[in-house]
């Protein structure tokens, strides 16, 4: 099969084409969906092809996702158009307390077949109220799966296996990433939840990381192996669930373990893994688990003050020093 490059956004309408194809109970609703194919770009193509199954809706966060999740209920898989991630805050009760639970409160005998895509991040200088990552919040809510993919191939394939599966999963899709570019092949495929990829093989250091930071953190293994330092480089891919036993493949190997990703460091993910590393693999360790993210303040509006509250190649560069003790 040939293989095209193709930014995240295309990869993601593609993947779409070919779901709505293959299955007629897959439709997405959420705002702005059918002009200009997405406010990314991101279903272009689609509403022409699907007239029936892209719906736009009034400003209600709440009633989209709750809609969805009847929707969901009675045999459809829709997929929920969140606009913003931040968004997700108007509809926390449906999330949270329905979507997450409902499975799981009917003894099984009812499934939630739902994708909420949520696209996040800063870099687009949309201060405070449109920049955030909040990955962790979710992955803290038994009955949710969280995906976060960084390079198209995987934003097509992590949606195709989002989309199949029977509970409901959140896709975070970085904003700055839409139009980030990379070889997807023209053949069908699925990327299985729950399974990391290594970037970047390495024997000094282990670099987890994903979404945005791993471009960021491809480029700080560049300058560490300039200066002699080689880092393995891990792509989490899903948060929940979690690939562990790569986690703890490449710990074995390293010794040292540095999480990076973009959301603040205080209750960010990295706490999860770093303590996670640190109970179940403490023997393999030759120091402790660095954890590097943004500073914990709202996302400032300015150029130059959100570029100083996220994370940095240099700061990676310092972080990996600091596991390593050099």
């Amino acid at each position: 099969m040939a293989v095209r490059e193709l930014s995240c956004s295309l990869a993601m309408a593609e993947a779409l084409k070919e779901e709505m194809e293959r299955d007629k109970t897959i439709f997405i609703i959420g705002e702005d969906l059918v002009s200009n194919g997405g406010i990314f770009g991101q279903f272009r193509g689609l509403p022409e092809l699907f007239p029936d199954r892209i719906i736009d809706t009034p400003i209600s966060e709440t009633a989209i996702v709750g809609a969805g999740v009847g929707a969901a209920l009675t045999g459809m898989r829709p997929i929920i158009d969140m606009h913003f991630a931040d968004f997700v805050t108007t509809a926390m009760d449906e999330i949270v307390n329905q979507m997450a639970k409902i499975r799981y409160m009917f003894g099984g005998q009812a499934k939630l077949p739902l994708v909420l895509w949520a696209p996040d991040g800063s870099g687009l200088n949309a201060a405070a109220q449109h920049s955030q990552c909040l990955e962790n919040w979710f992955v803290h809510v038994p009955g949710l799966k969280v995906v976060v993919p960084s390079e198209p191939a995987d934003v097509k394939g992590l949606l195709k296996a989002a989309i199949r599966d029977d509970d409901p999963v959140i896709f975070f899709q970085h904003k700055k990433l839409f139009n980030q570019t990379g070889p997807v092949t023209e053949e069908k495929y699925i990327v299985p939840l729950g399974k990391a990829v290594v970037r970047r093989a390495g024997t000094d250091v282990t670099i987890l990381t994903y979404s945005r930071m791993t471009y960021f953190c491809k480029e700080a293994a560049r300058e560490l192996a300039r200066q002699g330092i080689q880092a393995e480089i891990i792509d989490l891919r899903t948060l929940m669930p979690l690939d562990f036993a790569s986690i703890a493949e490449s710990i074995r190997k390293t010794r040292h373990a540095v999480v990076v990703h973009e959301a603040c460091t205080t209750g960010g993910f990295g706490g999860e893994l770093s303590a996670r590393i640190t109970e179940e693999l403490f023997d393999l360790l030759g120091g402790p688990v660095v954890r590097i993210g943004a500073r914990h303040v709202p996302m400032p509006f300015s150029p130059v003050m959100e570029k100083y509250v996220l994370p940095q190649v240099e700061d990676i560069v310092a972080g990996v020093k600091k596991a390593l003790r050099r």
